[in-house]
C-alpha cells in the first residue's frame, strides 16, 4: 500500500531566515488509516512540517511525497484534491452560514461559471453529518462556540475529500469535553475513510491515548519516532523537553499515562491528609 505523505531527508528554511534551515534531515511517513502525532518543544519544527506536508513550503532539499507523486511537479488543484489542512486558528467570515462555509471545501471541483454539481451538495452533506453539525447548516458560523466552529472548520476539510489530513493543534482552546470529541472523530474518520493524519499535539496525554504513532522532535530533527510507548520515556522527554515526567499504565486503556513532576512550588498532599475525596 502506498504511503499516504512521505517526507525523505528534508531540510526546509522560511525566506526571511538565515543560517541552518528550520528542518534537517528530517523523514517521516503517514499511511492509510493512521493517526501520527507530531509532538515537541515550542520552535522544535512541528508547524513547518505541516507547511511542507501541504506544500505551503517547499523543501530546500530532500522530498515530499503523497500517494507516490512529488510534491513540487503536483498541480495545485490535484494537491487539494488529496491534502485538506485544518489550521488552528483558522478565519471564520462573519455572516458566512455553516452550510456555505462547508461547501468551500469544494473549490478544487468546481467548474468554471457553474454552480454546485448534486457530487458537491452529497460531499457537503456527508461532511456536516460526519462532523455532527448537520443540524448547524443553516446557522452563522460566527455565532457559534469555539468547539462548534472547530467542527465546522474540520468539516470544510472533508468536503475536499481528502486522503491526507494535516491537524495544527486541533485541540487548542478547547475545552476537555470538545478535546476529546474532536480527537474521537478525527481517529474514526481516519478508520472509516481510510484518511491518513498527520497532527501537530502538544498534549502528550492525548497523543498516547489517540495517536497510533508519534514523532518526537528537537530543533528541526527527527530525535525518535514510533508507536507511543516506545517514544514517550522519561529520558527522552527529559532530554527534548527539559522535564522530568513519571509513567505509569492508563487504568483503562494501558497507555502510558503521563504525570509530570514539579520543580518545586506545586501542591502536595501530606500521606495524613490522604486523596481528596469524591462528592459524587
Amino acid at each position: 500500500m502506498t504511503a499516504r505523505l512521505e517526507l525523505h531527508h528534508v531540510d526546509a528554511r522560511y525566506a526571511t531566515t538565515t543560517g541552518a534551515p528550520v528542518l534537517r534531515d528530517l523523514s517521516l511517513h503517514v499511511d492509510a488509516g493512521e493517526v501520527v502525532a507530531l509532538i515537541g518543544p515550542n520552535g522544535s519544527g512541528k508547524s513547518t512540517v505541516l507547511r511542507v506536508a501541504g506544500g505551503i513550503l517547499r523543501p530546500c532539499a530532500g522530498r515530499a511525497v503523497i500517494e507516490g507523486t512529488d510534491l513540487e511537479h503536483m498541480p495545485v488543484k490535484d494537491r487539494a484534491r488529496r491534502v485538506a489542512v485544518v489550521p488552528q486558528d483558522g478565519p471564520v467570515p462573519s455572516g458566512l452560514l455553516v452550510r456555505e462555509m462547508v461547501a468551500l471545501g469544494r473549490t478544487p471541483y468546481v467548474r468554471l461559471l457553474l454552480g454546485p454539481t448534486a457530487r458537491d451538495r452529497q460531499a457537503v452533506d456527508s461532511a456536516l453529518s460526519a462532523v455532527g453539525i448537520h443540524d448547524l447548516a443553516d446557522r452563522r458560523v460566527d455565532e457559534l462556540s469555539g468547539g462548534e466552529r472547530q467542527r465546522v472548520i474540520l468539516a470544510r476539510a472533508l468536503a475536499q475529500e481528502p486522503r491526507l489530513l494535516l491537524l495544527d493543534e486541533p485541540t487548542a482552546n478547547l475545552d476537555l469535553h470538545h478535546q476529546v470529541s474532536m480527537l474521537e472523530l478525527v481517529r474514526g474518520l481516519s478508520r472509516e475513510q481510510g484518511l491518513g493524519v498527520l497532527a501537530a499535539v502538544h498534549d502528550l496525554q492525548l497523543a498516547a491515548l489517540y495517536c497510533d504513532r508519534v514523532s518526537l522532535l528537537s530543533k528541526g530533527q527527527v530525535v525518535s519516532q514510533g508507536a507511543p510507548e516506545m517514544v514517550l520515556t522519561p529520558p527522552l522527554l527529559l532530554e527534548t523537553f527539559g522535564q522530568r515526567v513519571i509513567l505509569s499504565a492508563h487504568p483503562t486503556h494501558g497507555v502510558p499515562l503521563v504525570a509530570l513532576v514539579p520543580n518545586g512550588n506545586a501542591r502536595r498532599l501530606t500521606l495524613e491528609s490522604g486523596p481528596p475525596r469524591s462528592t459524587a
